[in-house]
């Protein structure tokens, strides 16, 4: 694989670039802090703005390295940072990327997360040469399955108790696309 790390992308309405410091107090307001975000992802809500402040530098930190994929999501109409979307899994033997994203509630159902998704599986397959992208959802949380049927991941099944997320130990549905499905679909 050729590992490019957090380079910035493109999509009509999207700026995905690397997290910056300044970024702290918008993740805290539009997503970080809010319960109904967080609950079915693997990190607590934050307390405190200061919270998100330590977490965000962590992500500026781990920016620097290339094999390290993880973008601010920033609506270009007003310059706010409205979610992030990376890779959190690698399997380089495999070439094998499993994707997750989080946005804030206010930009729920208004195809953002599917335009960043569509922006990632571009990205990994014609640049860094991923064969296989993938991601999970709590099967109690079927809004984010539609997001990735809607890049063009396909459903693969349940993996019975094989998550856990802020609401405990839950079953996952699997999706996925490969490089060739991709290929076919462009």
């Amino acid at each position: 694989m050729n590992h490019l790390g957090t380079k910035t992308l493109e999509t009509d309405r999207l700026i995905l670039r690397k997290f910056k410091l300044s970024d702290a107090e918008e993740m805290y307001n539009n997503w970080a802090k809010d319960d109904d975000v967080t609950r079915y992802i693997t990190w607590p809500t934050h307390k405190n703005i200061e919270e998100t402040r330590k977490v965000v530098a962590g992500y500026v930190n781990d920016s620097q390295r290339d094999d390290y994929y993880h973008w601010c999501i920033v609506l270009k109409e007003t310059n706010e940072a409205v979610g992030s979307i990376g890779a959190f899994r690698l399997f380089e033997d495999l070439k094998l990327f499993e994707i997750g994203y989080c946005i804030g509630k206010r930009f729920w159902n208004r195809g953002i997360t599917t335009e960043a998704t569509k922006a990632l599986i571009r990205f990994f397959f014609e640049e860094v040469g991923v064969n296989r992208i993938e991601a999970r959802h709590d099967t109690k949380n079927p809004a984010s399955g539609r997001v990735m049927a809607k890049a063009g991941m396909r459903f693969e099944g349940i993996l019975r108790q094989a998550g856990k997320n802020n609401t405990g130990i839950v079953d996952m549905a699997v999706y996925a696309i490969l490089k060739e499905d991709w290929d076919q679909d462009k």
